[in-house]
């Protein structure tokens, strides 16, 4: 947010400045998107794992995929935190973002490579990239959500005390 003040420099002169205010967000998210994000991320979990588990593919197969899963859930949680601990000037070192991100990428490409050379249905690849990629997004709505409620929860315990 953008404002304005005028700043004195000799009794007659005056000079307006620019000046950039931080906005503090003070809007829970709603109930409803909550459990929203909550549904995404178990519905693209459950059917991913579902899938994994009626699949013919060997057990070694099935490892893959599931660790991708899990590797690409923690990644993008902690490219979230990341970004929102930057825009609240709490400290992250650049190796940790960087790594944050190059992990994320990197779940995201082996699930592509693992599918693109995998002897499975053009349905079913799509079947896994689409749970894959609802369940990343439902956790960073999660991370969000978590967050969001907590940063408020203690803005408002701060100002009542």
């Amino acid at each position: 947010m953008n404002y304005q003040t005028t700043v004195s420099l000799k009794d007659d002169e005056k000079v307006k400045v620019k000046s950039k205010d931080k906005q503090i967000y003070n809007h829970k998210p709603t109930p409803a998107f909550i459990g929203a994000s909550w549904t995404a991320l178990l519905i693209g979990m459950v059917s991913y794992c579902v899938g994994l588990w009626n699949a013919t593919m060997e057990l070694n197969e099935k490892g893959y995929y599931f660790t991708i899963l899990l590797f690409g859930l923690f990644s993008v949680i902690s490219v979230q935190k990341a970004v929102r601990d930057k825009l609240e000037d709490i400290q992250v070192t650049d190796m940790y973002y960087g790594i944050s991100w190059f992990t994320s990428i990197a779940a995201i490409t082996l699930l592509v490579i693992g599918l693109w050379n995998a002897d499975l249905e053009l349905s079913e690849k799509g079947f896994y990239a689409m749970s894959f990629t609802l369940s990343l997004f439902a956790a960073i709505a999660v991370q969000k959500n978590t967050r969001d409620v907590a940063y408020i929860d203690n803005k408002i315990e701060a100002k009542d005390d």
